[in-house]
């Protein structure tokens, strides 16, 4: 029998084998591992343009500073607040590179692979391929992906991002998903995106597959992390279903274009797929899965966990029924999830995100509440404003309407976006 390279990776790399080095991107699995190929999945002709703009100067610098190996998330961000912009990060020299904090293994790298990137040839590669781009600076930036350790300082990026993504419920689980596995992961991904919530996963064989396919078919929005670049799609056999995803979602990754995938690229895939969600639902895996590896970033940062409990007899839902064990939300129904994340209202909270404008109010009391990494009591937010109590309980209601405010305590807010 043929070896298939992605089992090795994902989504059923050893949770164990992964570790986040010290320059923000993520170590490679231990033992001899061949890139299997990607493949283009569209002519850039049938994709629409990308709305995002591309004429900073400063842009070309940073598409370069991104391909450059070795420079992962950590180090690009030493970087940019050492010299400020990436132009000046690219131009220094090597001493200046030292100074900032870089070692000197990765300045004689830096230095090396200078001479063989040209950031205007970055630029004008994705203009061809309609690539669009967002650096984590960027106000479209995904919000809940900017709050993770470390966030990716590029996205590249085909289809759309749009607000309403900041509903998000990831879904991921094994390669090789049995019927039940197919079939409750069908069947939840599909009336998640009845409920108008974005479903995020990895466009990996078995439950990934399953989980984007049955979105759009509610019809539904998804969202496609990658492992390659945004121009090439792992396996080949999805190359149609990306695709589609790029005309009712996105495709993103942070890898540069033509960037094939490689065994450090996966577990870095997870930890995006977990960042851009509120949650994450694993429906089927063994205990020895990737999905476990974006279980545990969905912990690292603050997501909740979901689990559909399996037969205890089925490998395949060893993991599941071991996350349960460990305090993961068990799941039965949509409204599991739902309920647990108060997305019930989410339709209602997106319309009238559109239909009701911010006024001053409403904009004095967000920018209270984004001033303190606390939650605010009523009576505070009315000295902060010089309000009239009954103005600000009124506009703090239709802010949580909105979804742009959370009560979590008694007449307690915060801000969620």
């Amino acid at each position: 029998m043929a070896h298939d390279p992605q089992a090795d990776v994902t989504p059923d790399t050893p949770a164990n084998a992964v570790t986040m080095r010290q320059d923000g991107r993520i170590a490679e699995p231990p033992g001899d591992w061949v890139a299997p190929p990607a493949v283009a999945y569209v002519s850039p002709a049938s994709v629409p343009a990308p709305e995002h703009d591309l004429s900073d100067p400063d842009l070309p610098y940073w598409l370069a500073l991104n391909r450059v190996k070795g420079i992962g998330p950590a180090r690009f961000r030493l970087l940019l607040d050492a010299f400020g912009t990436a132009e000046a990060a690219w131009a220094a020299d090597a001493p200046a590179w030292a100074a900032a904090g870089l070692d000197a293994r990765t300045v004689a790298s830096f230095a090396q692979q200078r001479r063989h990137i040209v950031p205007n040839a970055e630029l004008e590669r994705l203009v061809k391929l309609r690539v669009g781009v967002l650096r984590f600076t960027d106000p479209a930036y995904p919000r809940l992906l900017r709050e993770i350790p470390l966030p990716p300082p590029l996205l590249y990026i085909r289809g759309a991002l749009i607000a309403e993504d900041d509903w998000s419920v990831g879904i991921v689980g094994t390669r090789r998903a049995s019927a039940y596995g197919r079939q409750v992961t069908e069947r939840l991904a599909t009336e998640l995106a009845q409920q108008r919530i974005t479903v995020v996963s990895g466009l990996a064989r078995g439950i990934d597959t399953v989980a984007h396919t049955a979105a759009l078919a509610a019809p539904g929005r998804t969202i496609a992390v990658l492992g390659c670049g945004p121009d090439l799609v792992y396996p080949p056999e999805n190359a149609k279903l990306a695709a589609r995803i790029i005309e009712s979602g996105a495709i993103i990754t942070e890898f540069a274009p033509g960037t094939q995938p490689e065994a450090g690229n996966f577990p870095a895939r997870n930890r995006i797929i977990s960042g851009l969600s509120l949650g994450v639902l694993v429906t089927e895996c063994p205990e020895d899965s990737g999905a476990m590896i974006t279980v545990r970033f969905a912990a690292e940062q603050g997501r909740d966990v979901f689990a559909i409990p399996g037969n205890i007899y089925n490998r395949s839902s060893a993991g599941a029924n071991r996350l349960i064990q460990d305090g993961a939300k068990l799941v039965m129904e949509v409204n599991d999830i739902l309920s647990e994340l108060n997305l019930h209202l989410a339709p209602q909270q997106m319309e009238l995100s559109q239909a009701l404008p911010e006024n001053d109010t409403e904009a004095r009391l967000l920018a209270e509440m984004s001033a303190s990494a606390e939650p605010r009591h009523i009576d505070d937010l009315c000295r902060a404003t010089g309000l009239p109590a009954a103005t600000v309980s009124g506009a703090l209601v239709m802010l949580e309407l909105k979804g742009l405010a959370q009560l979590v305590g008694p007449m307690t807010y915060t801000r969620t976006h």
